[in-house]
């Protein structure tokens, strides 16, 4: 399993992944005796690369225990992730028949633990996300650009975390996760496009 390491940097603390839409963002952290201060994201920097603005409406939290596996969910909006506690490994997935990076996967290993990325992830519309706890409890923040009560049916997405299509390098075995109804049984990519 390859996750993902900061290579091109795009500004000040913004990283380029092989998904369109993707990004990295490393904090600006700050540590001392008493511990540590990180500033999480520059939104007008972030902005900028977009080219339009990400309006937060809605911040949401999953706390997770260790094996708790869910996704691959893409939701009409944009957000932004961070896992601010514990160890996740995070897969992603786009999903836009349109995009140059049409299928193309990325891997990240979030959270505060010692093998971790430190940062944060933005997330556009059209690419699927899902992650799996390696060490819980995990605390897994989400800021979104729309409310989750404005959206459509169509709008809340799931595709199936074993589609053989997408072959996902699971760092655990199916058997260990712990999933909710709804990701045991979720479509594959290719009947949802259908």
């Amino acid at each position: 399993m390859n996750t993902y390491q900061p290579k091109k940097q795009l500004s000040k603390f913004i990283f380029e992944t092989k998904i369109k839409g993707l990004y990295y963002l490393a904090p600006n952290k700050f540590e001392d005796e008493r511990g540590f201060f990180a500033e999480i994201v520059h939104l007008p920097e972030l902005n900028q690369l977009l080219g339009f603005n990400f309006e937060i409406k809605q911040i949401n939290h999953a706390y997770s225990v260790s094996y708790v596996t869910r996704g691959f969910h893409a939701e009409a909006w944009n957000k932004l992730i961070k896992v601010s506690h514990g160890l996740a490994f995070c897969a992603l997935v786009d999903i836009r028949p349109e995009s140059a990076t049409f299928k193309q996967k990325e891997y990240f290993l979030l959270g505060n633990d010692e093998k971790a990325l430190p940062g944060s992830i933005f997330v556009s519309q059209g690419i699927a996300n899902a992650y799996c706890v390696l060490k819980g409890p995990v605390d897994y923040l989400y800021l979104v650009d729309k409310l989750y009560q404005e959206r459509k049916p169509e709008d809340d997405r799931a595709i199936s975390l074993f589609d053989p299509d997408l072959a996902i390098d699971w760092p655990i075995s199916q058997e260990k996760m712990l999933l909710s109804p709804r990701d045991k049984n979720s479509i594959t990519l290719k009947q949802l496009l259908e």
